[in-house]
């Protein structure tokens, strides 16, 4: 079996590569010229280069090419040029799916996101069903992630065989771009001294492979699976960190209020051009439960899931070895 990997450049792409190898398939990872391969380091892969956005690339990389795992996009929205970010997440799925269906490709796995689902009600969770519930300019990354299963869904109706897998957030080895890593970093640097209200599902990148290659075997034509783990706390998510690290659990909780007010503060410093680690959006993000249920994907895709603390550890071995920390 001939898979083609694209975004495998970064941390859930990376560890596809790996987990198709280990099933006996041909992993062929797209990569830009201009990519760092940091994260494939130690990895058995073929290379062919092209870019998403780039839809004749596309045709030369999908030569022979039974399956592909769409799992490029711009993940880190808090850093992301909004033109940007719907360029490569939207019109890049586009140009895959196109691709894909010009060439003849058996099936593609495509890689949205639990963002595409919305926000659920405070200590709620939700299920594939959910409806994106944010206007476009309160959660840019979310609603790309909606156009682009839109994108998606239109090209199974064409006839394509594509399914969508939604990973929450994914923690575990090459997260070199520090996407959802950034909480061990921080961690393990400084230590996190409180922590917010909210709190958010999680899921180990070897779990979000196991579950995208469960889709490309059983998956639903035109179906969306979430791949989620554990809902946690935010406090509590901290709390595995800090003891996966070595340091003192954060003993201040912060209301949903000062939280919210926080997050308009980095509003207004975002606006007067000041380089920060995020944005608004992020923090308020963390005074909400952004939890979701992964029973579909259990049942229908064999998904298993370990504890979110192992996820942290094998991601912190990795960073240690690899000289982050």
């Amino acid at each position: 079996m001939n898979a083609l990997i694209t975004g495998a450049t970064g941390c859930v792409g990376a560890n596809l590569v790996e987990a198709v190898g280990q099933k006996g398939w041909r992993a062929i990872a797209l990569c830009r010229k201009t990519s760092s391969l940091h994260a494939l380091e130690g990895l058995t892969y073929d290379q062919a280069y092209g870019d998403v956005t780039d839809y004749d690339s596309l045709l030369t990389a999908m030569r022979g090419v039974e399956i592909v795992f769409h799992v490029a996009a711009v993940a880190d929205y808090w850093r992301a040029v909004k033109r940007r970010l719907y360029e490569v997440n939207v019109e890049g799925t586009r140009n895959v799916m196109r691709a894909a269906k010009a060439s003849g490709v058996n099936r593609v796995v495509y890689t949205s996101s639990v963002a595409s689902l919305g926000q659920p009600g405070f200590g709620k969770t939700a299920n594939e069903t959910a409806v994106f519930n944010l206007s476009p300019e309160r959660w840019h990354y979310g609603y790309s992630k909606v156009l682009a299963e839109q994108v998606v869904q239109e090209a199974v109706a064409d006839g394509l065989d594509a399914v969508i897998v939604n990973p929450a957030v994914v923690i575990g080895p090459r997260d070199v771009n520090l996407i959802s890593g950034s909480i061990i970093i921080e961690e393990a640097r400084m230590g996190v001294p409180v922590y917010p209200p909210g709190g958010v599902c999680v899921i180990d990148v070897a779990d979000v492979c196991a579950g995208e290659i469960g889709a490309a075997e059983h998956g639903r034509r035109g179906e969306r699976y979430i791949l989620g783990g554990e809902n946690l706390w935010h406090r509590d998510l901290i709390a595995s960190t800090a003891d996966v690290v070595g340091r003192r659990p954060a003993r201040i909780g912060l209301s949903r209020g000062v939280t919210r007010a926080l997050a308009r503060c980095v509003d207004v410093l975002a606006r007067t051009g000041l380089r920060l680690p995020g944005n608004g959006d992020q923090l308020r993000f963390a005074a909400e439960t952004l939890w979701f249920d992964s029973t579909k994907a259990r049942r229908e895709l064999g998904l298993a899931t370990r504890p979110y603390r192992e996820a942290a550890q094998r991601a912190y071995d990795w960073y240690k070895t690899k000289g982050y920390i």
